[in-house]
């Protein structure tokens, strides 16, 4: 019998087991069927055919069951589009070992049910949209291996018991939102082989023992966090480890001395940290393959032993503060794909070995301060070469001649270096070259014919050089070519009228700033993609193409400072109406060209998006058209210099986005219209020099906006409105020159910011108002040819800006005020022909004035050097008669003679701006060497016309040639003008003993009693003012982003390395000047404060400019580095924005910061639109980084000095931020 044994449990086991197996096998299968249910959308049909309660579910796709059991133990349905949420009943699967559900697009919360799921060894959701947090219940599942919960939505933190999981091997949470802390016993899992947490909001630091209690730890990243802290020394117990990624996080201090000894490591990036010290050896790291230190602060040279790590494929060293040059044993990687050393601090030559490393796919060494002149073999030894970037370094000589041997090229940048001489016509073998950059450098020579055979170039820029000759024909047959960008050469000819036939993909033309001539081929309306039309500054004659208006796309015109006409010289400009076809144009710039002809009626039909329109200078006739009115987004408009007639188009009322209107210069009749006073965004009005008559509107009063009013030189009549001298923001009024009457209320000393006040001319009469004395930022006042009378009030001694003071030609009587010779910085003054008496004051200013200053009075005293009769009590009133004797019958009839020859000379003088030169005996500081007015007029050419760079109220600045050969740029101030002794004198205080590379420099300056003169380094390419807002001048992304590197450079050195703290106070796009290699200077000292370590505030009153300005330099005087942080980020908005602080846009509470502030989560409405394309297929990247420097100039501009960043910071956060870009 017990033979049969076997048998008989096999027959019991059968019958009484199997209903139960069926049972089990139920439950699975609704498990299933609940899942199937829970999902909305199968794009591949698959569950909705193949899973099907016909069958077993065992053989359903993607599910696998246990043999013996029959019980689901596997579920596979990745990378099928399935949508959806995962129901709880997966919980029911207890016999589930693996669950993949990745790469698909389920959504909602992960259930905590599949906590049940005992025997659960895989889980992988990674790339799906679920949301919520981590349920706890994944701690319960205790035989997990595999944990896959990457590229999803998840909040919340990490489960502290996630440690529970002892045999877990994998842990892997990226691309989530993922907050708090990293549980410290997480690093404790002795089974984990691999920690993945990248690209989350995950903080804190990490354990300094990290790895005492997991030696097997074989790949770590935690990128892309806001971890903080040191980097743990116990990192070096991980023996095992091959990778480490803690890159773009907040890591400081060194790199531990232990990671150099891990002897598998092969991946090492810690780029994007805060990272100090000098860069380890890791000479123990013999398997390295990777290694990135970018945007770190490290210092020092860079190791020579890192060329024995011969596995190395990659080097990311750029963005940090190295010093010294290329050690020649990198060119011992043999190995290496990418050196990327971009803004690392490095100079010197680069080394010829570098580039005998044949595996080299990118070298880029952009940004530095590299010299010396590349081989001419370069290209020998690197056949597999595609991105060659140069540029930003000082590299001279001449480009070699053998780039063409690097034929698998795609780009190639070199601009802004000293290379000289001509392009290599051998680059034109480069078939494969997409991007050729060599702007701003000192070529010469013609652009080669052979580039017409790069039929995979997409962009050509040879802007900025000294290139002549004409355009090879056979570029125009690039039909890849997107952007062709030949500005500012001597290229001449002209354009070949079949131009747009095969350039159907071209974007950007930009030729201006050239000696282009003939017409303007009518095949560029044929170019249908073209966004970017800059063809100013030329020699372009004959008529602008109605055929434009093909241009669909069309967003930039600049067609100004040529010798256009239109077809219809004696009627309506034709070309203007058939632009109204491009809808989408923002900047039409047709200015300084002889158009003549009327402006025509459709004007109002042009692209409702036009936010610019300058035609100043055009020699129009005829009317303003009323429809201009329909441009409701303008907001600039500029018809200055023309011949128009008629009267102001109350239609102008309706451009509510106007912030800057000139109409000067014309013939304008009529009245001033009150519907300008509709514009509530205006902040620059200037109808001078005109036929305008009546009153002027009292509404003006209401345009808080309003900056500068220029009224003068027009038949205004009536009193001033007194609602003007409630505009506390204005800074320039000028009505003189009209007909205007009434008094001068005491609410004038209401104007806070008025820095230029001109009434002169007019009938006004009455007495001086005492509380002018109140104008404290007050430059420049004329009263002059009014009918004042009365006193000059002693209040006028408060005005210590004050410089210029000319109150001539009135009725004014009394004594001149001693308090006068506080005015120290008062340069000129005129109260002659009035009836004053007494004695002239004879301290502070009054010592440089002359008796013109003081002549046709009553009774004025003392001072010998006026020429007037001395002041003797005693004396006075016996010898008064027979001087008014003298005076009235011999002095007075030739004074008079004399005194209109000389008036008569002065006007002529003053309306050709002739000046009278007088000897200067200048002196050099710190040197023996004199240089004489004659030297200096040589240098200069007689302070010539050509000579001239650049002018203001304060001086001219010319060019000059010393007698030894140098450039300079010559400072002249205008001692005439009020501030130019100041700020000569505060100039020469800061700049004494600072040095750096972001900083003019002051090579010398020249100085007496009648001349002072600042010699500068010579910075040929002009201010950032010049280069955001001319026609013909463009910066891009990565220009703007390094110019305002520098310039936070040079504010670093001055708060933080300087002996003394030095305040620039005056930080503004006039006073950053780019030189030949467009690296960016900080200039104009002339209002800056030097602060002691202890004096972190000072007080002051000193005007910055506005706009700029912190709260609180504004409010209350104070100064300090935190106000130049300010105005840096003032700055940095308008550099990528391209508004000024002062646009007319910016009314009552609006702002330029507050603006930017309002948009924060849309940066697209923000930055320039020039700086972004439609096509771009890196656009959302692109805006991610702009708006982290928005973000940044907001952390720059908060209203608490003690919350802005410190520009030691700001450097830091700015390279993060390129090194991005350029990755």
């Amino acid at each position: 019998m017990l033979l049969f044994a076997p048998y008989v449990l096999v027959f019991f086991w059968v019958h009484c087991f199997t209903p139960m197996v069926v049972s089990f096998n139920l439950v699975d299968e609704f498990a299933l069927i609940a899942l199937k249910a829970h999902i909305t959308y199968d794009s591949q049909g698959i569950l909705a055919t193949n899973w099907s309660t016909k069958g077993s579910h065992c053989s359903w796709y993607g599910i696998s069951c246990n043999a013996p059991q029959q019980r689901v133990s596997a579920i596979n349905l990745s990378n099928i589009g399935l949508e959806g949420t995962i129901a709880p009943q997966v919980g029911n699967l207890s016999f589930l070992v693996s669950l993949d559900l990745s790469n698909n697009y389920f959504h909602g919360s992960l259930p905590k049910d599949i906590g049940k799921c005992k025997e659960l060894q895989q889980l992988n959701l990674f790339n799906n949209k679920l949301v919520g947090s981590i349920p706890g219940a994944i701690c319960n599942l205790s035989k997990l291996e595999e944990l896959y919960l990457g590229n999803n939505q998840l909040i919340g933190e990490i489960p502290k018991k996630m440690s529970n999981l002892l045999n877990l091997k994998i842990l892997s949470f990226p691309m989530n939102n993922l907050t708090g802390s990293i549980p410290a016993t997480i690093f404790n899992m002795s089974s984990l082989l691999n920690i993945s947490l990248s690209y989350n909001s995950l903080s804190g630091s990490l354990p300094m023992d990290m790895c005492y209690t997991n030696l097997k730890l074989k790949e770590l990243n935690l990128s892309s966090n806001h971890l903080s802290g040191k980097v743990p020394t116990g990192l070096g117990q991980c023996i095992k480890l091959q990778g480490i990624s803690l890159s773009y996080n907040d890591f400081m201090g060194s790199i531990p001395s232990g990671i150099g000894n891990l002897v598998e490591l092969q991946s090492l990036s810690l780029q994007n940290n805060s990272l100090t010290g000098e860069i380890s050896s890791f000479s123990h790291c013999r398997e390295l393959r990777v290694l990135k230190l970018s945007i770190n602060q490290f210092t020092g040279g860079i190791p020579q032993a890192l060329g024995s790590l011969s596995n190395l494929e990659e080097l990311y060293l750029g963005y940090n503060k190295l010093t010294g040059g290329i050690p020649r044993e990198i060119g011992n990687l043999s190995n290496l794909n990418i050196l990327h050393l971009a803004s690392s601090g490095i100079n010197g030559p680069i080394p010829a070995e570098i580039f005998n490393i044949s595996s080299l796919h990118r070298i880029d060494f952009t940004n530095n301060s590299l010299s010396g002149s590349l081989p001419m073999d370069i290209c020998k030894h690197l056949p597999n070469l595609q991105g060659l970037y140069l540029s930003q370094n000082h590299l001279s000589g001449q480009l070699p001649t053998t780039l063409f041997l690097c034929g698998e090229l795609l780009l190639l940048s070199l601009s802004i270096n000293k290379f000289t001489g001509s392009i290599p016509r051998d680059i034109g073998n480069l078939s494969k070259l997409e991007k050729i950059y060599l702007s701003t450098n000192s070529l010469i020579g013609s652009i080669p014919t052979s580039f017409g055979n790069l039929k995979a170039l997409k962009f050509l820029q040879l802007g900025s050089n000294n290139l002549t000759g004409t355009i090879p024909e056979d570029i125009f047959n690039i039909s890849k070519l997107q952007t062709l960008a030949l500005a500012q050469n001597h290229l001449s000819g002209g354009l070949p009228s079949s131009i747009g036939t095969w350039l159907p993909d071209l974007e950007g033309l930009f030729i201006g700033g050239n000696e282009f001539s003939g017409t303007i081929p009518v095949s560029i309306s044929n170019m249908s993609k073209l966004i970017w039309l800059h063809i100013s500054d030329n020699y372009f004659t004959g008529n602008v193409p109605k055929d434009l208006s093909n241009l669909g796309k069309l967003e930039v015109l600049n067609l100004a400072g040529n010798q256009l006409t239109d077809e219809h010289l004696t009627s309506e400009v034709g070309f203007l109406t058939s632009l109204t076809n491009c809808k989408f144009l923002r900047t039409l710039w047709i200015d300084y060209n002889p158009l003549k002809g009327t402006l025509p009626n459709s004007l109002g039909n042009l692209s409702v998006a036009l936010e610019s329109f300058t035609a100043a200078a055009c020699q129009f006739r005829g009317t303003i058209p009323i429809g201009i009115g329909n441009l409701t987004n303008l907001i600039w408009l500029d018809l200055g210099a023309n011949d128009l007639t008629g009267s102001i188009p109350t239609t102008l009322g309706q451009l509510q986005k106007l912030q800057r209107l000139y109409i000067a210069g014309n013939r304008m009749q009529g009245s001033i219209p009150n519907d300008l006073c509709h514009l509530k965004n205006l902040g620059y009005l200037h109808l001078s020099s005109n036929k305008l008559s009546g009153s002027i509107p009292s509404c003006f009063g209401d345009l808080p906006t309003l900056r500068e009013l220029s009224l003068d030189s027009n038949v205004l009549a009536f009193n001033i409105p007194t609602s003007f001298w409630g505009l506390r923001d204005l800074l320039v009024l000028n009505l003189s020159s009209n007909f205007l009457t009434g008094n001068l209320p005491p609410e004038v000393g209401n104007m806070k910011s008025i820095t230029t006040l001109d009434l002169s001319k007019n009938l006004i009469s009455g007495y001086i108002p005492r509380r002018m004395g109140e104008l404290q930022n007050l430059v420049n006042l004329s009263l002059s040819q009014n009918k004042l009378q009365g006193s000059i009030p002693v209040e006028f001694g408060d005005l210590l800006s004050l410089e210029s003071l000319d109150l001539s030609r009135n009725n004014l009587s009394g004594t001149i005020p001693k308090s006068l010779e506080a005015l120290i910085y008062l340069k000129y003054l005129n109260v002659s022909f009035n009836k004053l008496q007494g004695e002239i004051p004879n301290g502070g200013p009054f010592v440089n004035f002359t008796a013109e200053s003081f002549i046709f009075n009553e009774a004025l005293c003392e001072a010998r050097h006026f020429q007037v009769i001395a002041c003797d009590k005693n004396t006075r009133s016996q010898s008064w008669k027979t001087q008014s004797f003298i005076l009235k019958y011999i002095l007075l009839p030739v004074g008079s003679t004399v005194t209109l020859v000389a008036f008569i000379v002065l006007w002529i003088c003053k309306r050709d701006n002739m000046e009278i030169p007088a000897p200067i005996d200048s002196w050099l500081p710190g040197t023996h060497e004199k240089i004489s007015q004659q030297q200096l007029l040589y240098a200069t050419n007689d302070f010539g016309e050509d000579n001239l760079i650049g002018k203001g109220s304060l001086g001219m600045v010319y060019k000059g040639v010393l007698s030894n050969g140098l450039t300079v740029a010559i400072k002249v101030f205008n001692l005439e003008f009020q501030g130019a002794l100041r700020s000569f004198d505060s100039e020469c205080e800061v700049m004494q003993g600072i040095c750096h590379r972001n900083l003019v420099k002051i090579i010398t300056c020249c100085s007496n009693l009648d001349f002072k003169a600042l010699m500068l380094e010579y910075m040929p390419k002009g201010s950032l003012d010049k280069w955001l807002y001319s026609h013909n001048y463009f910066l891009d992304l990565f220009q703007r982003l390094n110019i305002m590197i520098d310039v936070a450079s040079a504010l670093e050195y001055l708060h933080h390395d300087c002996s003394s703290l030095v305040v620039h106070c005056d930080l503004n796009p006039n006073n950053v000047l780019l030189d030949n290699n467009m690296v960016a200077h900080v200039a104009d000292f002339g209002i800056a404060r030097l602060l002691t370590e202890t004096e972190f505030l000072q007080q002051t009153k000193t005007l910055g400019t506005i706009g700029y300005m912190a709260p609180e330099y504004g409010s209350d005087g104070i100064v300090s580095t935190k106000s130049d942080v300010y105005s840096y980020g003032i700055l940095l908005m308008e550099v990528f924005a391209r508004k000024k602080p002062m646009d007319e846009m910016f009314t009552g509470d609006v702002t330029l910061k507050t603006w930017v502030e309002s948009l924060s989560s849309s940066v697209i409405e923000v930055v320039d639109a020039n700086l972004l394309r439609r096509e771009d297929e890196d656009l959302a990247t692109k805006l991610s980084y702009l708006s982290s420097l928005m973000a940044l100039a907001l952390a720059c501009t908060t209203n608490s000095p003690e919350e802005r960043i410190n520009m030691k910071d700001v450097v830091v956060e700015l390279k993060k931020i390129k090194i991005k870009l350029l990755m």
